[in-house]
């Protein structure tokens, strides 16, 4: 079902089935500050397993994880590095994805981690509240692969149909640029993707970044 969060109502009516939907192991799709997002508790095995299913994507691929709350990334490392630290209090919530390396402990299929994640913020009102509520999700675009991203929600059920469960509809996205990626589980920080942060706004604050694209 889609929901058009313009309105009140609607929004929040939305907003509830997104996170029912979610908890239930089921897949919504939400807007995010870049394009549209598919999304499923992270924590859900066979959810994660529909996602990739719903995509058409490789099982063995980790999505992107993503969090409501700056503090939520501390619950999911073992041990945060500084760099991380820092360049999450400065561009979240924004269009920047941090790969850390995940706690060995945590209860979660992503695929072939490797030991390490993908994790961002989002700067959207209507994910932030979804997230908030749900933890994390694993999210990627909504769009079968080899398709364009979706720029709205009802792009996105285009594509991906009665795969998924609620689909939360908020305006065509500001920004359809993608993030940008930085790893710091190495010993220097580095960009794999460059996207809508600049390097040189991320040299302000982690001065030792390199780019990792050349």
């Amino acid at each position: 079902m889609l929901y058009d969060c313009a309105t009140v109502t609607d929004r929040d009516r939305g907003i509830a089935a997104a996170v029912e939907a979610a908890k239930s192991g089921e897949l919504v799709v939400l807007p995010t500050d870049t394009v549209y997002g598919v999304g499923a508790d992270a924590f859900a095995t066979h959810a994660i397993t529909q996602l990739h299913h719903a995509r058409g994507s490789d099982r063995r691929v980790p999505p992107p994880i993503l969090v409501g709350s700056r503090h939520t990334l501390d619950g999911l490392v073992y041990s945060l590095p500084r760099a991380a630290r820092d360049l999450a209090d400065a561009f979240w919530p924004g269009a920047l994805t941090i790969i850390v390396e995940h706690s060995p402990s945590l209860q979660w299929d992503l695929g072939d981690t490797g030991g390490a994640v993908a994790v961002r913020m989002p700067l959207h009102p209507v994910a932030l509240e979804v997230l908030r509520e749900v933890g994390p999700m694993a999210v990627t675009t909504a769009n079968k692969i080899g398709s364009p991203a979706p720029l709205t929600a009802e792009d996105a059920r285009d594509q991906l149909e009665y795969a998924v469960r609620v689909y939360l509809e908020a305006g065509p996205a500001a920004d359809p640029a993608p993030s940008t990626i930085v790893d710091v589980t190495g010993d220097v920080p580095r960009i794999l993707r460059a996207g809508a942060i600049p390097l040189e706004k991320l040299r302000d604050v982690v001065p030792d970044i390199a780019d990792g694209q050349g």
